[in-house]
């Protein structure tokens, strides 16, 4: 195995070096396919190598990439017309940034300085951000609800909640770090209402469910919930490093008032309102929310046919296309192991050895004989540990 010179941050290298993709494929310097469950980072709702994504960024390179504070281009505002009408935010406002973090970290802190009120209320090992105080999360200003107490009596899950000290619920509809543990339905539109009622606002991380993953425009959707402020990222930008946070008239015209300043080298960059313009006009041109619902619906009967053939398999959960497979604990099971011969079968599938899971979350452009094909893999592999232990 050759060295290779970039910092691991901890996670295993599967070895081969990628040198290109296409659509749900990666390719490796030998010419081998790997079928991409998990959209790179979660990032490729268009897949690998988007011919039209690539022309749009070589396009606005043709133009201007860059500019400053203080200047504006075109494209900017047609990529966040585009946003706000996704949202139905009329006379929004949109801020264009470079990661998921960043996004909601900002969103965050736009919250602090308007909210008035002195604390957070979030959901117990939901991952918001990589820093900032929407990472940190301290005991003095955020309340965090543990789901794992829910059982069935929502006000007795929320009788200890102080609404009215509440500024902002902010909220992850669902990946939950990866593991995709979708919060009840009920118990989110409850406190989204409660928190409104109270004069708090609703701030989503709509980083990896945004873009299509569960099947509609935005993870919220599935929970009948009016959000102030979203974050967007990851899939925005098809792997061109773009994040977006759109804020409603309301929470824009607050953060106007407020003086609130921000300043960020790439911040409302025309490259990267190029990509958000051009991956929403895809997913709208080709129709591609309502086919990663019927995608995900393929995905969700393959993998619960599967757990059907496999007692180690303990639950199959997730909606749209952010699926998993949880296994059983078992100190002897190999799922490292069963990982590694996924991806020695040609398939790249998530793996979190904590939550005892495997992860799929494809590009939306994902085919239905792809989806068989990879389960049947697995099915493979699994009978193969099945049988000689």
């Amino acid at each position: 195995m050759k060295k290779v010179k970039t910092l691991r941050c901890n996670y295993e290298m599967l070895n081969p070096t990628i040198v290109s993709g296409d659509n749900c494929y990666v390719i490796d310097e030998k010419g081998r396919k790997y079928l991409d469950f998990e959209s790179g980072v979660w990032c490729t709702a268009l897949g690998h190598n988007n011919a039209q994504v690539n022309e749009a960024i070589i396009n606005q390179l043709k133009d201007i990439s860059h500019t400053g504070y203080r200047y504006t281009t075109k494209v900017v505002d047609e990529a966040a017309e585009k946003v706000l009408e996704l949202l139905h935010f009329n006379e929004g406002k949109c801020v264009f940034l470079s990661s998921g973090s960043e996004a909601v970290e900002f969103g965050v802190q736009l919250a602090k300085r308007i909210m008035g009120k002195p604390c957070f209320l979030c959901l117990n090992n939901y991952f918001l951000s990589s820093y900032g105080i929407s990472a940190m999360r301290s005991g003095e200003e955020w309340i965090s609800l543990d789901l794992s107490e829910y059982n069935g009596n929502i006000d007795d899950l929320l009788k200890d909640i102080p609404f009215d000290r509440i500024g902002a619920f902010v909220f992850e509809p669902g990946n939950a770090s990866g593991t995709v543990k979708l919060p009840p339905k009920e118990v989110v539109k409850k406190i989204a209402d409660k928190v409104q009622s109270n004069g708090g606002i609703i701030v989503v991380d709509e980083v990896t469910t945004g873009t299509g993953r569960t099947g509609k425009w935005f993870g919220f959707e599935h929970y009948d919930i009016c959000p102030d402020i979203i974050s967007m990222g990851k899939g925005i930008g098809n792997g061109y490093p773009v994040s977006v946070i759109a804020l409603s008239k309301q929470v824009a015209d607050a953060a106007e008032k407020s003086g609130f300043k921000y300043a960020q080298s790439h911040q409302n960059d025309p490259l990267g309102c190029a990509v958000v313009k051009a991956v929403v006009s895809i997913i709208q041109n080709n129709n591609l929310i309502q086919r990663a619902s019927e995608m995900g619906a393929v995905l969700s009967s393959e993998l619960r046919s599967l757990s059907k053939r496999h007692e180690c398999i303990q639950e199959v959960r997730g909606i749209g296309l952010m699926m998993a497979i949880e296994f059983n604990k078992d100190n002897n099971f190999p799922l490292e192991k069963i990982h590694r011969d996924l991806f020695d079968a040609g398939y790249i599938t998530g793996f979190h050895a904590v939550a005892n899971l495997l992860r799929f979350y494809p590009p939306l452009t994902i085919e239905e004989v792809q989806i068989k094909s990879m389960v049947s893999a697995l099915d493979e592999i699994l009978l193969r540990y099945e049988k000689w232990g």
